[in-house]
Order: C-alpha cells, then structure tokens, then sequence
C-alpha cells in the first residue's frame, strides 16, 4: 500500500499558476505527460515567463520556462492545433485548428490564468502551416486559408466577427502570416505560388508582391517593421525591404552533407528576428535543426541540434536571450541564443 501511495505521489505535480484577475494563485495537480503528437506551434508569453505549445494531439500545453514544467493543458479543439500566439498582455491565448471533420477550422480565446474556453470562432478557414495571428493590441486576429479557399480574413476578438478579407493567393495557399509591429500591415507568404505579399489592414488592398524563385513557407517582421525575412521549401532564407518591396540579399544557401553526395535543407517551417534585429532565428525540416544567422551577412552563426525530427516552429525570448522550438518529435526545447546548447527539453522525449 504504501509503495503504491509513493508512486501516485511521484506520478503527480503541484503546478502554480500565473496569477488571475485578484491576484490569487490556484494550484493544480495531474500527470506530467507532454503531448501525444507532433508540436506544429511554439510561443513566448510576452514577459519571457511561459511557453505556449500547439499539437496535432488536439490541445495547447502551457510551460514554465525556467524548469520546462508543465503548468496546465487547454482542451476543445478537435481538429489538430496548427498555430498559437500570446495576447499582448499574455493574459489569453490563441490557437488555430484544422483536420479531417472539420468544417474550415476554427479559431479559440483562452483564459491563460484559467484554461477556461472564452470565445470560438468556427469555419474560421485555418490553413496547414501558420495559419492564425494575434494584432500587438489583442484586438485583431488573422487567419489563412487553403486550396479554394486561399485567402487572409481579418477577425473582431471581441465580437467574433469577420471584418475582412484579402484575396490573397489565388494561385498557392497562404502558408503563413504576420501583422506589422504597429498593426498597420499585413504579411502574407503564399506557398507554391512563390510570393510575399505586404497588405492594408484596413482596406486589404495589396502595397507590394515580392517575387520568389522556390515555395514560400514562412515569413516574419522585424521588429522595426522595416524588414521582413522568409523562408523557402529548399532551406533558403532571404531578407527584404518592407518599404521599397525589393530583396536585400540572400542568406548563403544551407546544404546538408550526405557522405557521397549533399542535398538542400528543405522546408523552413519557422523564422523570426530576434528583438534587437540582429539575428535570424530559422527551423528546419529534413536536417532536423534549428539555426541562427547574422542578418547583416547573411551568414549562420551556431547551430542548435537535439531534436530526432523536423523543426516545425521556433521563436525568441522577449530579451533575445533564448530560443525554444517545437518539432514533430512531440517535444518542445528551450535553447541558451549565446552558445546554442539546450537548456530545458519539454514534453515527451
């Protein structure tokens, strides 16, 4: 009897929460297991403390950063979690879902000091990459669709509303997307139809097309909103003006060494500028690492190796201290920017 006491008491965990609204802290106790698919989407609150997760398990997990526990998991959705974003306050969270069953995914506000579910939008057409973004003032939200459906809708949190929509790439898919740091814009990169596109959001008329050579499978603002960076389906990155439309310069091309012969890096699911701009964050698919560059050069910096599968997203801490990244190998990894070795490791191993 006692033995088995012992593992119940070992088999649970005491997480406290972030305060809620009056200030209180509310413990919780259940089985620390991290999730049971692969992780599509990783976010930083905006105070560097936690790390939201998104899964093809169907559910957002909730993480303290410092010692990679995790503090609470948020269900409902029941299609897989393709995308999710802290408000600007962190005080909720969003997330995007799509699948099989599903009528044109579906959009969820959650209460992240609860857990409580507190807005649904449905057929709210989530794509499969990146499909959802919060506005800086937590006001907004964007989502992408795919196939016929190829278009950025520009939500009312509040209201549950569409506002508008951007016939965005008719002739692609909208593989990911980004508000502006003052919320003025709109960016777009549109997958097979090799395009970056910088919107209004408040008329959805079309400012710029930048025009690729490869797949465009993810973009990002500079925290400036001067530069945008995007990656491509052959492991490529590039960075551009926001202002002129124009392409400042290619990163030098990434290859993997194969022994008797090398191949490109593949998809880059995930990039993002650190906050001082200085830097590129970028996950990659068939190497399975993530990796930093110098912006100025165009060069790599260090590496950061550990996951056993595909990187499929990636973001830095608010201080540009830390990277974390989440990867189809179920886990979630928390990075040291500065020597690239792992500091946390989240989730299942």
């Amino acid at each position: 009897m006692r033995q088995t006491q012992i593992i119940v008491i070992f088999s649970l965990l005491f997480v406290f929460l972030i305060g809620n609204a009056s200030g209180q802290v509310k413990p919780e106790i259940f089985v620390q297991l991290g999730h049971a698919g692969g992780v599509s989407s990783v976010a930083f609150s905006p105070d560097g403390r936690y790390v939201l997760s998104g899964s093809s398990d169907k559910t957002l997990k909730l993480w303290d950063a410092s010692t990679g526990k995790e503090i609470r998991t948020f269900i409902g959705h029941k299609g897989q979690v393709r995308s999710v974003a802290f408000s600007p306050d962190g005080r909720l969270a969003l997330s995007g879902a799509a699948g099989p069953g599903m009528d044109r995914g579906e959009l969820r506000i959650w209460d992240v000091a609860t857990g409580k579910e507190v807005k649904i939008i449905k057929e709210a057409d989530i794509g499969e990459s990146n499909p959802a973004a919060f506005s800086l003032d937590g006001r907004y939200a964007l989502t992408g669709g795919t196939g016929s459906s190829s278009k950025i809708r520009l939500w009312d949190l509040a209201k549950g509303e569409k506002i508008r929509e951007f016939v965005a790439h008719p002739e692609g898919y909208v593989c990911s997307i980004a508000f502006s740091p003052d919320g003025r814009y709109v960016l777009s990169g549109g997958g097979n139809d090799k395009t970056i596109k910088l919107w209004d959001a408040s008329t959805g008329s079309n400012f710029f097309t930048f025009k690729d050579k490869d797949y465009v499978i993810s973009v990002a603002f500079s925290r400036d909103g001067f530069y945008i960076l995007s990656g491509d389906n052959e492991g490529n990155l590039k960075l551009w003006d926001a202002s002129k439309g124009e392409k400042i310069r290619d990163f030098k091309k990434l290859v993997i060494d194969m022994g008797s012969y090398t191949m490109s890096a593949g998809y880059v699911r995930s990039v993002a500028f650190s906050p001082d701009g200085r830097y590129a964050l970028a996950g990659y698919e068939r190497d399975k690492t993530l990796r930093l560059w110098d912006v100025a050069k165009g060069e790599e910096v260090r590496a950061f190796r550990g996951h056993k599968d595909g990187v499929s997203s990636v973001a830095f801490s608010p201080d540009g201290r830390y990277a974390v990244s989440g990867s189809w190998d179920k886990t979630i990894k928390l990075w040291d920017v500065s020597t690239g070795k792992e500091v946390s490791g989240i989730g299942r191993p």
